[in-house]
């Protein structure tokens, strides 16, 4: 099993780190984190200026400016934090090209490797209305733009459909993050379609979340048993499971323990044997 793969026309290890969580985690901790990931080999960061609002980016840019040159750094758009603190759909073109350059400011970048479009059609999460709902094709010519004049590298799409990332390939699409792991394979027909046509494919909530009660791969029975007979963590067969599953895939899992992250990018050098593999297809 390959170590690397491709993120559009960047090579990147295949276990990344999702920012999320240091929403709520000490600025000194999280500053340590982010410095470690690099040191482990880690260089694609997955980011959004609405975690916070704002702190993740400020916390990236305080532990790792300036960026090391092979540092690949993907943000999300297409949501909001409101005064209220709740997040909100900002799906309209306009609403995408602020956001970008909201981005690019609070990292200190003229340039984010990849910007992922964060659709919001369908549960889990927020679902646009009203004016909100706008048609992918006006999202996709603003991100072309802002391609073009080189304040993005590749575009991504995230929470889509087959038909939806179809629609957009002409816009020439490098990765698509939806919700998917071992438990949770509804999008599998997306992840073929990434496979088959040079697509990273980015699973968020790769073990499961509390959020929208997502199950938790690493408390089910199956996963814990294959761990304690392999010598490994339920984290680290449940991410072995999905390297595995399909080459296409890269894993952005985030954690605010120094422990877990390096028990995440030793995944890279595991590879589940016959057994363990055919146990966890069967949970499809």
């Amino acid at each position: 099993m390959s170590m690397r793969g491709k993120l559009g026309q960047y090579d990147v290890l295949r276990v990344g780190y999702g920012a999320m969580q240091l929403e709520h985690a000490d600025r000194g901790d999280a500053v340590t984190i982010l410095r470690r990931a690099v040191e482990l080999g880690v260089d694609h960061l997955d980011t959004a200026q609405f975690y916070g609002p704002g702190t993740v980016n400020e916390l990236i840019r305080e532990a790792l400016h300036p960026y090391g040159e092979g540092l690949r750094i993907a943000t999300k758009v297409g949501a909001v934090i409101h005064p209220t603190e709740r997040l909100a759909a900002a799906q309209k073109p306009a609403e995408l090209r602020a956001a970008v350059e909201q981005n690019l400011r609070t990292l200190g970048v003229d340039q984010v490797a990849v910007v992922n479009l964060r659709r919001a059609d369908v549960s889990p999460g927020i679902i646009a209305s009203g004016d909100q709902s706008v048609d992918l094709d006006s999202q996709l010519a603003e991100l072309i733009a802002l391609r073009d004049e080189g304040k993005i590298g590749g575009i991504g799409l995230s929470h889509v459909s087959l038909d939806q990332l179809r629609q957009a390939l002409p816009a020439g699409i490098v990765c698509v993050q939806n919700l998917y792991n071992v438990l949770t394979r509804e999008h599998e027909d997306v992840l073929v379609e990434c496979a088959a046509r040079g697509i990273a494919w980015v699973p968020y909530f790769p073990l499961g979340s509390a959020f929208d009660r997502i199950p938790s791969v690493t408390a089910h029975p199956v996963v814990v048993a294959q761990a304690e007979r392999l010598g490994i963590t339920p984290a680290q067969v449940g991410l072995a499971w999905l390297l595995g599953h399909s080459p296409a895939t890269l894993l952005i899992p985030g954690t605010r323990d120094l422990g877990h992250l390096a028990d995440n990018v030793a995944v890279t050098r595991i590879e589940l044997d016959r057994e363990a593999t055919e146990a966890l297809d069967a949970l499809a």
